[in-house]
């Protein structure tokens, strides 16, 4: 059975992670992310000191604040027109090629098997600029920002062979309001389902077509809980039929998370209408329930959806000490055995 990582994974070094994944996962994996530490263990917040540090924002007057991390919501700067925002580097293409230096040589020992790819997880554009900066400028931030996404996307595609690339889009801030539940922490400007389908044929036609494209599905990780639990599998089903229906290009794979409390059929029941063809991963491992949790929910999945691979909900670095994750990825290989 195949094995999906969602991309952070809480060890203490880039080296650390391919040395304790590949061993173990290795004959399961059709790739294999860098873990995301430091900084980018805490997701989009990579981002804000890029962002404060712009001479083009500034904290807004009213004194906003970002609801889970308390970071001041960014505004414009005075005397800012909106088309002169433009950002540099993101920083994830440098980080990107660091890495799979240490892929490649994992590779050469033999911890990492030939074939599988080096994975590299990119937010969407709306995933940072939607939680960071205020509804009053935010589109005009926005704009500028994917455009500096689309260009490291490109960096890191010239950087690495295709044939060793897989690149992901973390999909989170969109999920979280195209569910439809009632929701604070994003605003929704722009964010139909329309809008948001033509930013993803944007984003995903960026990616050259030798490099492999995966989507992750995400209802967020604060605290290692979701900050909004999905109904059911409907509205991501809704999404990824979507995506099918508007991205021009193959996306290899597409995650859906399953909360630990999901195994009845209700939940997984709309993945019979599910319309693509595509590797599906689906989030059932959780370390409170190990190995029988997972196939119990496993069980209840393949009455809707006879084939898919499996994988944590979300990343397994937030809030997760070493043991913890060492023993999720045991879950992991235990399952897939």
């Amino acid at each position: 059975m195949n094995v999906h990582l969602v991309g952070s994974i809480g060890l203490d070094s880039v080296e650390e992670v391919f040395a304790t994944v590949g061993p173990l996962l290795g004959r399961h994996l059709k790739r294999i992310p860098d873990g995301e530490p430091g900084p980018r263990r805490l997701w989009v917040s990579f981002q804000y000191p890029l962002l404060r540090s712009s001479p083009y924002l500034r904290p807004d007057p009213s004194g906003e604040v970002r609801p889970t991390n308390k970071f001041p919501k960014l505004c414009l700067a005075e005397g800012v027109r909106p088309e002169e925002v433009t950002f540099g580097e993101l920083g994830y293409a440098r980080e990107a090629k660091g890495s799979y230096l240490d892929f490649c040589a994992a590779r050469e020992r033999g911890e990492i098997p030939q074939g599988v790819r080096f994975q590299v997880c990119l937010p969407t554009p709306m995933g940072v600029i939607y939680a960071f900066c205020t509804k009053r400028d935010l589109l005009a931030i926005d704009a500028a920002y994917e455009q500096a996404m689309i260009r490291e996307a490109a960096r890191i595609c010239a950087a690495i062979p295709h044939r060793d690339l897989c690149l992901q889009w973390d999909f989170c801030h969109e999920m979280l309001i195209l569910d439809g539940q009632p929701q604070s922490h994003f605003p929704t400007e722009k964010a139909s389902l329309a809008d948001i389908m033509q930013r993803m044929q944007r984003l995903c036609a960026a990616v050259p077509g030798e490099v492999e494209l995966g989507v992750h599905l995400c209802y967020g990780d604060f605290g290692a809980h979701h900050l909004l639990e999905p109904r059911d599998m409907g509205a991501m089903v809704g999404v990824a039929n979507a995506m099918v229906r508007t991205v021009t290009r193959a996306i290899q794979y597409i995650h859906m998370p399953v909360p630990i409390g999901r195994a009845d059929e209700a939940y997984f029941a709309p993945l019979k209408t599910l319309a693509y063809g595509g590797e599906l991963y689906l989030g059932v491992v959780h370390a409170a329930d190990g190995a029988e949790g997972a196939k119990q929910r496993m069980a209840t999945a393949a009455k809707y959806a006879p084939k898919f691979g499996i994988a944590c909900e979300c990343g397994i670095a937030r809030a997760r000490k070493p043991d913890l994750v060492r023993r999720v990825l045991e879950i992991h290989a235990e399952v897939a055995a």
